[in-house]
């Protein structure tokens, strides 16, 4: 995944936009289970917050785990709606934010220490 954010990043900036990541999305043939979502789709997952970048590591972390999900669905993945909701289940990830989970939490509840 980091080989493929240098290639999009062409300018070595460090973040990529959604016109580098669609342009990207039409020429380098991505993996069946992610044309099936579209770039729209994927962007939507790598840029939760509507900000038009996405820097390396974030690129790198939401695509290997969006990779993941959706295979670990095995032909389910191939269900547009299974794909659907991973990307939904990765948005919301994206969004928490640990520091207003107190560390009294009930068990079950996700808390990022490392933040």
């Amino acid at each position: 995944m980091s080989n493929l954010f240098d290639s999009i990043d062409t300018a070595g900036s460090g973040s990529i936009t959604q016109a580098q990541f669609g342009q990207a999305f039409q020429t380098q043939n991505p993996p069946a289970v992610f044309q099936k979502q579209g770039a729209g789709a994927i962007w939507t997952a790598l840029d939760p917050s509507g900000s038009g970048a996405v820097s390396k590591q974030n690129f790198v972390s939401t695509m290997s785990q969006l990779m993941a999900s959706l295979r670990a669905g095995g032909s389910a993945a191939g269900n547009s709606q299974s794909s659907a909701s991973a990307i939904a289940s990765l948005q919301s990830l994206n969004q928490i934010n640990p520091t207003t989970i107190s560390p009294n939490s009930p068990p079950g509840t996700l808390v990022n220490y490392s933040a």
